[in-house]
Parts: structure tokens; C-alpha cells; sequence
């Protein structure tokens, strides 16, 4: 047998792997605003080659440059390179032989950088330090989740329905830090363009979420929720939680003839209540940290087009002090300075570079979002059309992976509320006469209008329903039919049917 020995051979070969600039910009994409803010803060900390930018937003005048302020970096020359940098999955690569060390980037009252131009549409028509140590946002965080997360996380998982998701977030935006919904159930049908009772699912919905309690509109459908959860919501419990003012009263003998108790059983529900949470809320982070700013504004102009904007506010902007750079530069004298005060300035720029094209990014597939959901935000969310991320990245000659950063953690501002991008996505179906095709949220709301309007003596089966939606251009089959019903929690035409003879 031949003994074993080591050996040391060369061997040349090709893989392809991330420059730093190229990691830098993918994270930069795909943080928030604040996460981005804070990892600006770090950078700033970091080099000083980097200022921020404190000036209004008019371009630099000859004097200040005469004058020897910092000016921004030029950009007209690098903007295709950050474009490249940004869509990942198409250039910026090379080969092992050239790589570096990957860079990261970083009711209570009872109870007690750089900001390109904006867009238009019209309406209702079809730096890295390169430390080699990863930006975590999280792990940078030392908050507490706030409950706005919390409900955001279970209404994910709660329903798959976009047009429900939008409903659920938007009410889920309305509530304050004790756990309440903020706002009338009314206006907020209104201003989605749907009706009031699909509104009502879904905080019915939202209720059911931890911690129990939550989404209430007052203090007596707070305790009510948490009572109900425990299986102790009763009819004596529920007449005691309608006439909470009396409790605070201390009006026990109307109370005790208004619940049919007697004193002991009283005793024991008032013990039961006090031992509820009031303000369920509280026990999540305050959420001074959570308020969401949108990244984009979606504007109504007089002619009735659509002004999208980039929100300026939550743009950092730095500048790189190109006269601090050429007098370090010229006062280096050891390679080690050298070395570091080029790195400073290599990082500077691509930072700088970076943010620019981000925001452009944005802005770019903000509007060709506004562009396909002109008719949500005309007519409310009935009119959601099919959209994926290969329609907007076509459109607008990107990656998939890069709407998918872009649509991610960015939030939209519009008449109708406050949006996550992603939210704007929806499967389609088919139209019938070969025309454009329709949402499947646009469809199941258009089944769930049609068995509302259902009388006793025309109650529509699921073949009826197939029949009328043919009539109205839209090619789906029975079982679709069936499935979209069923996950609206509707039941059967034979079920439906006997209910309102029952009710009738």
C-alpha cells in the first residue's frame, strides 16, 4: 500500500463571486429607511472623508465652490455603473484571482441622499467600510418588537388574501400603542373603496391575534375579547361590560338587577375583570420607533394624473469633502496612511453612488407600480390588477430580484392609506373574450358582491356563479369558484339557502 503524503498543487479555475461595491448596494436596496439612516450614521462615524449634507436642496452655486465647501459627487458619469451594481443578478461579477473580503452593510381614557424628480401617470387607464463584518440591522437594534410588527407578522399568516392584507395592514397602521384601532370603520371603507362589512371581517379577523385584546375600538370590547378567549364572556358577564360606567360608579345594586346576579356572583366577575389587561398593548415596545415613513408619495394633481414623489425626508444625504481628501492625501507620508486614505475616499464615493441609485431605483419601480394600480388608487380595491415582479421587471428592464429588494420594507404613501409595495402584487385570471386579465382578489371580491346581493327565492350555486362571471368576461372554473368561496368562509348555496329561511 503507498503511504500517504501531502502535496501542494496549483490549479487555475474560474468562479464568480460578489465584489464588495456590488454586496453593498444589494443591502442598501433592501433596507429601510431607518435601517438605512442608521447605517449612514455608522459610515459617517466611520470615514472622514464623509459629511452630511445640511444644505437646502438647490443646486450648489459657483460661489460655494469658489469658496471651498464640499460638493456632492458627480454622478453623471457613474449613475450606469450603480445601476449595474444594484442589479445584481446581471453584471458586477469577477473572478477569484481579483476578489476582496466581502464587505457588509452593516379607548382608553376609561380604563386610565439624493432625491431624483418625481414621476407622473395618468389615472384610470389599463459602504461598506469593507471591515468584512455584516450590517444587521436587527442585531444593531436594541428595541423591544413593537405590537405593530407583532400584528403585522400574524396577519401574514392569518390570510393570503392581498385585498384582506391590505384591509388588515391599514387598520393595523390605525392603532395606537395601547392596542386600540384609532379610526371609523366608515371612512376607512371609504377611503379603500370597499364596503363596510368586508372592513369588519377583517378587524374581526384582527382581533383574534395576540395578545388578546387587541384591535378593540373601546374598553368594553377590550375586556369582551379577552373574557371571550377565556370562554367567560357570558350574557350576565357581557351586560356588566355595557354598563362599565356604573361599575365606576359603584352603582352595585342596579348592576346586580341589570345582570341577574346576586352579590357573589357579582363579586366574582368584578374580580374577573380587574384581573383583565386594559391596555394590552403595552406590553410590546412604544412604538415612537415604529411609525412607518413612506419612501414614496403618491399625489393626486388637478388634471387627475399621478404625482409620485420620493420622500426626501428620509433620504440621507452626504457629501464627500473633496478638499479634506486632496490635503490628507498630500500630508500622507507612510503607505498605511496612504492605503487608508484612499480606501476613506473609494468607500466615500461608492456610498454616495449607492444611495443615488437607490433612491432611483425606488422611484422606478414606484412608478411603474403606480402605473399598472392606477385603478386601485382611482376606484379602491375592487379594481387590483394582476401584477408580479417579472411584469414590473420587464417593464422597466430590471431583475426580478431587484423588485423584489426595491418592493420589500418600502412603504408607499396614498389617498387611500399607507401601503407596503409588495402589497400591490396579485395573481391573475384569465378574461374570457382574450382581453386583459383579471385579479383573483378583483374576482373573489366580485363573488363575495354577488352572494350579498342573494335573496330567498335566488340563491346562486356555485355553476350559477361560474355562468354570470362568463357573462362579465371572466373564464373561471366551478372549483376555482368553489375555493375562492370557501376561503371568503361563505357556505354553500344549500347552507345559504337554509339560513335565510331560518333567519327569514
Amino acid at each position: 500500500m503507498a503511504g500517504l503524503s501531502q502535496k501542494l498543487n496549483m490549479r487555475q479555475g474560474q468562479s464568480l463571486v460578489m465584489t464588495p461595491q456590488l454586496q453593498q448596494a444589494i443591502k442598501l436596496l433592501q433596507l429601510s429607511n431607518i435601517e438605512l439612516a442608521s447605517f449612514v450614521e455608522g459610515e459617517l462615524e466611520r470615514n472622514p472623508l464623509l459629511e452630511r449634507d445640511e444644505r437646502s436642496e438647490e443646486p450648489d452655486s459657483p460661489q460655494a465652490e469658489k469658496d471651498g465647501e464640499p460638493r456632492e459627487l458627480e454622478l453623471s458619469n457613474t449613475s450606469a455603473d450603480a445601476q449595474d451594481a444594484i442589479d445584481a443578478d446581471r453584471e458586477m461579477l469577477h473572478s477569484d484571482d481579483s476578489k476582496s473580503d466581502l464587505s457588509g452593510v452593516p379607548d382608553s381614557q376609561a380604563a386610565d441622499s439624493l432625491g431624483p424628480g418625481s414621476q407622473n401617470w395618468s389615472s384610470g387607464g389599463g459602504g461598506a467600510s469593507y471591515s468584512g463584518e455584516d450590517y444587521d440591522a436587527a442585531a444593531n437594534s436594541s428595541r423591544e418588537i413593537s405590537l405593530a410588527e407583532h400584528l403585522h407578522e400574524q396577519l401574514a399568516t392569518a390570510t393570503s388574501d392581498p385585498i384582506d392584507r391590505i384591509i388588515g395592514a391599514h387598520l393595523i397602521d390605525l392603532a395606537d400603542d395601547d392596542g386600540y384601532l384609532r379610526g371609523d370603520l366608515e371612512e376607512i371603507s371609504e377611503r379603500l373603496g370597499t364596503e363596510r362589512n368586508r372592513v369588519e371581517t377583517v378587524l374581526s379577523l384582527t382581533q383574534t391575534f395576540e395578545p388578546a385584546g387587541v384591535m378593540a375600538r373601546d374598553l368594553s370590547e377590550c375586556l369582551a375579547l379577552q373574557l371571550q378567549e377565556k370562554d367567560r364572556l357570558d350574557p350576565a358577564m357581557a351586560s356588566l361590560l355595557d354598563n362599565l360606567h356604573r361599575l365606576a360608579k359603584h352603582e352595585y345594586v342596579a348592576l346586580k338587577s341589570i345582570c341577574g346576579v346576586d352579590s357573589e356572583d357579582l363579586d366574582e366577575m368584578i374580580s374577573e375583570i380587574q384581573a383583565l389587561t386594559p391596555k394590552p398593548g403595552l406590553a410590546f415596545g412604544v412604538d415612537a420607533t415604529r411609525a412607518v415613513e413612506p419612501d414614496v408619495f403618491i399625489r393626486q394633481s388637478p388634471d387627475g394624473s399621478w404625482q409620485v414623489e420620493l420622500n426626501s425626508e428620509t433620504l440621507p444625504r452626504v457629501l464627500v469633502n473633496q478638499r479634506y481628501y486632496a490635503e490628507t492625501s498630500a500630508a500622507a507620508r507612510t503607505e498605511s496612511d496612504k492605503t487608508f486614505i484612499s480606501e476613506c475616499g473609494q468607500n466615500a464615493s461608492w456610498l454616495v453612488k449607492s444611495l443615488d441609485q437607490r433612491a432611483r431605483t425606488i422611484l422606478k419601480v414606484s412608478s411603474e407600480i403606480v402605473r399598472q394600480q392606477d385603478m386601485f388608487l382611482a376606484h379602491g380595491v375592487a379594481y387590483l390588477r394582476p401584477l408580479n415582479l417579472k411584469n414590473v421587471a420587464d417593464a422597466i428592464d430590471m431583475h426580478e430580484s431587484t423588485v423584489s429588494r426595491v418592493t420589500s420594507n418600502k412603504y408607499v404613501s396614498t389617498p387611500r392609506g399607507l401601503f407596503e409595495l409588495k402589497y400591490f402584487f396579485t395573481s391573475a385570471i384569465p378574461s374570457s373574450g382574450g382581453g386583459e386579465a383579471h385579479s383573483a382578489e378583483a374576482v373573489r371580491y366580485r363573488i363575495k358582491s354577488m352572494i350579498d346581493q342573494e335573496t330567498p327565492n335566488d340563491v346562486l350555486s356555485d355553476d350559477k356563479l361560474v355562468e354570470q362571471l362568463h357573462c362579465e368576461g371572466i373564464e373561471i372554473a366551478r372549483r376555482t369558484v368553489a375555493k375562492y368561496r370557501e376561503a371568503l368562509n361563505i357556505p354553500s348555496s344549500v347552507q345559504r339557502r337554509r339560513i335565510m329561511k331560518r333567519t327569514g
